[in-house]
């Protein structure tokens, strides 16, 4: 009866092991970083956003150059009557309108960052053709006019554009930096996890075929009395849950297989070997140097400078909206009219046109004030934030630094430990055949070296997790000893 059930047991198992391993293309840590960099679903979000803070960056920079535009109004045909007014007596009266108007004009634009004003050089024709009973043609043009527009005593909308814009642009080229680093740090979790998952595969077939040769073996000593029925039975046991740990082995290694290819944009098809490199590199990283650059060569410390810039133009827009508000308009330029088109260009006539225009806040309720005291607090809601995020900044790299520093030495541990823990199993292998030690010394020696090579695993992904965090607080390569960088060319080329 015992015999048999060995037989079945046996059987299922070699039912659950591959018959032969399907070809799978090899693939180191760093080779997997650089697929799902390229061509990632993450990696190409991470390159779009910067794209848009690209085009947004060149937007303001267009904003600022001079602009050239054509305008006009063509075949505005109006047959109306219109209301109008005698200037002898006042009477009014309505009057047939049946007219043809065209205007094309070209004009020059120029923003002025220092004053928040702009500057603006045209020229304009215009045709007025009559209809009806007193045909006629008009013609009235402006060869060259120049308009200045300067608001007073208000909010300069250019100059903070100017101090914010360059910021955000810079912002969000280290962002792009740190996402790339993120896609780092998800493929490294991926890739140990298809080693772990493949590496406990292994370890449930070989403690299944170890279990049932030391399982056979204890068969046979039942009589001789060195092996209880119930030690006997502590091995069936585990050979009943290594069979069930082989299916839920190949399962994992098939999702974890799938869970990579989703990360590195290959579909479920492709088959990548993982190849665990024990050879880390030498690199210990200084607290003050990292603190340095994850305060200074980061997105974090320009997303602060640029929420307390908007805070405070926020407060300079509420006071400035709350005061005198004045616009001073001014043009100047030749003009001419005539029955035919040569006549709008002869004998051009000189215009002079300068206005200003004020607003003088008298009594609002308060409602300005309310404005301006709204806008100071969330400045200074935005000053303790800045102050807060600085300082668990400085925590999250003290802790980071020293976790790292002392991660190699915990994989090395780790790795003399997993050889001491197969060492052990195989001696306690040897002894059980010779009857020393007992079926719970087997099983938890075999305990032991399983959770070993799995801790060993473990030491070998928080390493490398650990490295590509701090490459993403400081922008920087500890291993090549440079900082990171943007081609921007290569990525907004197309």
């Amino acid at each position: 009866m015992q015999m048999r059930f060995l037989r079945e047991i046996s059987f299922v198992a070699a039912l659950l092991l591959p018959l032969a391993e399907a070809s799978a293309q090899k693939m180191t840590l760093d080779e997997a970083v650089a697929v799902a960099r390229s061509q990632s679903v993450p990696a190409l979000q991470a390159r779009q956003e910067f794209i848009s803070a690209y085009w947004q960056y060149r937007s303001y920079k267009a904003s600022m150059l001079p602009s050239l535009s054509l305008y006009g109004d063509l075949m505005n045909f109006d047959r109306s009557l219109t209301l109008l007014q005698s200037y002898e007596d006042g009477s009014f009266r309505y009057a047939d309108t049946y007219s043809l108007q065209n205007t094309i004009g070209l004009r020059a634009t120029q923003n002025i960052s220092f004053t928040g004003g702009s500057l603006s050089l045209y020229s304009d024709l215009n045709r007025l053709d009559q209809f009806g009973n007193n045909k006629s043609t008009m013609w009235y043009s402006q060869p060259l006019n120049l308009r200045y527009y300067q608001p007073l005593f208000s909010y300069n909308k250019y100059k903070w554009a100017k101090m914010i814009e360059p910021k955000s642009y810079e912002a969000g080229k280290k962002k792009y930096l740190e996402s790339m680093e993120s896609v780092s740090r998800s493929v490294v979790k991926a890739y140990f996890d298809l080693i772990l998952s493949e590496q406990k595969l292994q370890t449930a077939k070989t403690d299944f075929e170890n279990t049932s040769m030391m399982a056979a073996l204890a068969r046979k000593r039942i009589p001789l009395g060195t092996v209880t029925r119930d030690e006997y039975l502590q091995l069936e046991l585990k050979m009943l849950n290594d069979s069930l740990a082989v299916n839920e082995g190949e399962v994992s290694v098939r999702e974890a297989q799938m869970s990579l290819n989703s990360l590195l944009g290959y579909d479920d098809s492709y088959e990548i070997e993982a190849v665990l490199d024990e050879n880390l590199p030498e690199v210990y990283v200084d607290y003050d140097m990292v603190l340095g650059m994850a305060m200074n060569n980061s997105s974090f410390a320009l997303d602060n400078e640029v929420s307390l810039l908007n805070a405070e133009s926020d407060v300079a827009k509420a006071k400035a909206e709350r005061g005198i508000t004045m616009e001073l308009n001014a043009r100047f330029g030749l003009s001419q009219s005539g029955t035919d088109f040569k006549d709008a260009y002869a004998d051009l006539l000189d215009q002079e046109v300068v206005g200003l225009t004020f607003s003088i806040p008298i009594f609002d309720w308060g409602e300005g004030r309310g404005k301006v005291q709204k806008a100071k607090a969330a400045q200074e809601v935005a000053k303790a934030k800045v102050a807060q995020g600085e300082s668990d900044r400085r925590r999250v790299i003290f802790t980071a630094v020293g976790q790292f520093n002392n991660q190699k030495q915990k994989c090395e541990v780790s790795k003399r430990a997993m050889e001491i823990a197969s060492e052990r199993y195989g001696l306690m292998m040897e002894k059980f055949r010779g009857g020393s030690v007992s079926v719970t010394e087997l099983v938890n020696s075999q305990s032991d070296n399983d959770s070993a090579i799995q801790k060993h695993i473990s030491d070998l992904e928080d390493f490398w997790t650990q490295y590509y965090s701090l490459r993403q607080y400081t922008l920087y390569d500890f291993i090549k000893g440079q900082e990171l960088e943007i081609n921007v060319e290569e990525m907004t080329e197309k």
